[in-house]
């Protein structure tokens, strides 16, 4: 269940406290503390492409937009 359909869900049962806290119990999203989607890029929020080398902490496109900035350069 993705987190929109979630959230749409707990909105209809605001009158219901027990349903609602049995559904929320068994519906709600896992935390996750490793994996692709922990990591997300610090300026788009995208977590696809992620460099976290250097403690970068951005997506590749954005890189590649801010790199001549800090410090990096192409070599052919």
């Amino acid at each position: 269940m993705t987190v929109s359909n979630y959230k749409k869900m707990f909105t209809q049962l605001d009158h219901k406290p027990v349903k609602a806290k049995k559904f929320e119990k068994h519906n709600k999203p896992k935390d996750r503390k490793f994996g692709p989607t922990t990591k997300c890029c610090k300026r788009c929020g995208s977590n696809k492409g992620h460099i976290g080398k250097y403690s970068i902490g951005l997506c590749r496109k954005c890189f590649r937009e801010i790199a001549p900035k800090i410090g990096f350069k192409k070599y052919s």
